[in-house]
């Protein structure tokens, strides 16, 4: 007997391209709200599953879902607790395609195949062209499944297959291996499910031995979010640990009650008269929805039995480490992507303006010590390195053809106050070795000279704190008082430069170095309060509304 391994490979090929088309296109309808209702909602554990099973729907894996929730994790936009919501919904989300599977609606993919293209082809209106994107999708995956399934129906005279099949139903744990092992290989759950639920209505497999494929697929589907964790943070390897502990002990657990489970799937099939692949559908939504019931209400003691098999101390916040940054969050969603890089931004305006407070603190120093001198450099060192950072995710984020008009804009902005925060600590540490100069010389300056330094640096770090603050709440009347604060800083800068020159025709200046570098300082101090003007002009400039607005 001939096996049409083309059209098994093929159907299986376009099942997958459908899967993720649809995915894609639903992503880019929803990226905004998804971003929103992450933000909101998962603060409470039970909306926190149900934000899990929502995003898994919208993009049709389970796998994706853990691995946007590792990246949430590593940028610190939550916490363990919150995760182990989300991991318990993307197992009930994950379902969805089974179910859809199980209506055995594919004699109409061709149709949808069409209406899809031609929404694509001419739509001339962005979002019609990813609700295409959507239809389309829907009808390559179930063009796609019914080639396949047309294909593996001849799976089931082989006798090479009808052997392994006869064996994994009456050994499940071989099955719930093959389970494993393939969803793994493929690395979606939701397609080697489809494949099993056609093998099962051809009458290749028993239903013993298709639960048992269903559990394993369970444990195969964490192998997406152990690679999203390896080499990252502390917080991303203990989501990718609760979610593998998650789905192996609701396997094993399951795998012990397979005979009684399974005559109640048989129970429930025979007095709803459900399909072969609708029974195999409702093996996993039960499997799933039960383990979620099961678990909730231990989700606290799961986290902590996580920090104890992954034991470390969580770093603080301020610390922006170079894994946070998730390349796969932009691919998959940049929308949250973009609040991730935003959140590292803050963070980084966190740095710079500690990085002035230790620079205005060497300045007061009568003999700062070099372990000051290396905080400074170190910080700006740090400083360098998340701009690097941050505009490379930037830039992979604005690649992605999904971002809205709004999403484009705030992907500029971003770009923009990067780069206002990177000269702004480049600037300091240029502050730090005008002061270093005027040390090594012994020199120093007045006790008016240092007032007004001091005023200038006490304005500038307000002027910082206000543009971020700025930057978050896009307030146009905030923006109007700090600029007020940089007339303050120019009058500031203009007395303190004619001060210096009177104190010079007296003759008042002892050092050379001081007379030199004095008017230097002042001018890097302005140029800083520049930079953070700059920051909060174009944070308002992204809702023009609102400007035109104030100025009516």
């Amino acid at each position: 007997m001939t096996i049409s391994w083309d059209l098994i490979v093929g159907g299986f090929g376009l099942f997958m391209f459908g899967i993720k088309f649809m995915g894609d296109g639903l992503k880019a309808v929803a990226g905004d709200k998804l971003r929103d209702y992450i933000d909101k909602y998962t603060s409470k554990p039970l909306m926190a599953v149900a934000i899990g099973a929502i995003i898994t729907c919208l993009i049709q894996s389970s796998s994706a879902t853990t691995a946007i929730c590792i990246g949430l994790v590593r940028a610190g936009l939550m916490k363990l607790e919150q995760a182990a919501g989300i991991v318990m919904g993307a197992n009930i989300g994950t379902t969805i395609t089974a179910f859809i599977i199980g209506l055995k609606i594919e004699k109409y993919a061709l149709y949808f195949v069409c209406i899809g293209a031609l929404l694509l082809s001419f739509s001339s209106k962005k979002k019609m062209r990813y609700f295409g994107e959507i239809i389309l999708g829907f009808g390559c995956l179930f063009y796609g499944l019914n080639i396949m399934g047309d294909a593996l129906k001849q799976l089931k005279d082989l006798p090479q297959f009808i052997q392994v099949a006869e064996t994994m139903g009456k050994q499940p744990i071989l099955g719930m291996l093959c389970g494993t092992i393939m969803t793994g290989v493929i690395q979606s759950s939701s397609a080697f499910i489809g494949i099993v639920q056609k093998i099962y209505e051809s009458g290749g497999m028993t239903l013993m031995a298709a639960v048992a494929c269903v559990f394993g697929s369970n444990i195969g589907t964490t192998i997406t979010g152990v690679f999203a964790a390896l080499g990252g943070s502390l917080a991303a390897k203990r989501t990718a640990g609760l979610h593998t502990l998650f789905n192996v002990v609701g396997t094993i657990i399951a795998m012990i009650l397979i005979v009684p489970y399974v005559s109640l799937v048989e129970t429930i099939s025979n007095a709803l008269s459900l399909s072969p692949m609708m029974q195999v559908a409702t093996a996993h939504i039960i499997f799933n929805v039960a383990a979620t019931l099961l678990f909730f209400p231990f989700m606290k003691q799961m986290c902590a039995l996580v920090k104890k098999i992954i034991p470390g101390q969580e770093l603080e916040r301020i610390d922006v480490r170079i894994d946070e940054l998730d390349p796969h969050l932009a691919h998959t969603l940049p929308a949250s992507a973009l609040n991730v890089a935003q959140q590292a931004i803050l963070k980084m305006g966190g740095v710079v303006e500690e990085n002035l407070v230790e620079t205005q603190k060497f300045l007061n120093s009568k003999k700062p010590s070099g372990d000051d001198v290396d905080l400074i450099k170190q910080s700006e060192s740090l400083i360098n390195s998340l701009d690097n950072k941050i505009t490379e995710y930037l830039m992979i984020i604005g690649k992605e053809e999904q971002l809205t008009e709004h999403d484009a804009s705030e992907q500029t902005l971003d770009l923009r106050v990067v780069k206002d925060l990177e000269r702004i600590g480049d600037l300091s540490l240029n502050v730090m070795e005008f002061f270093e100069m005027l040390h090594e010389d012994n020199g120093a300056f007045s006790d008016t000279a240092m007032k007004r330094l001091n005023e200038m640096y006490d304005l500038l770090r307000n002027m910082v704190k206000q543009s971020l603050a700025i930057y978050q709440s896009k307030s146009f009347e905030a923006y109007v008082e700090l600029c007020k604060d940089e007339d303050r800083m120019d009058i500031l800068e203009d007395t303190a430069r004619e001060e210096h020159f009177a104190r010079m025709q007296r003759n008042e200046c002892t050092s050379s170095v001081a007379g030199s570098v004095y008017c230097d300082i002042l001018g890097t101090i302005e140029r800083m309060a520049d930079h953070a003007v700059n920051i909060a002009r174009d944070s308002v400039e992204v809702q023009p509304h609102s400007i035109n607005d104030n100025q009516q």
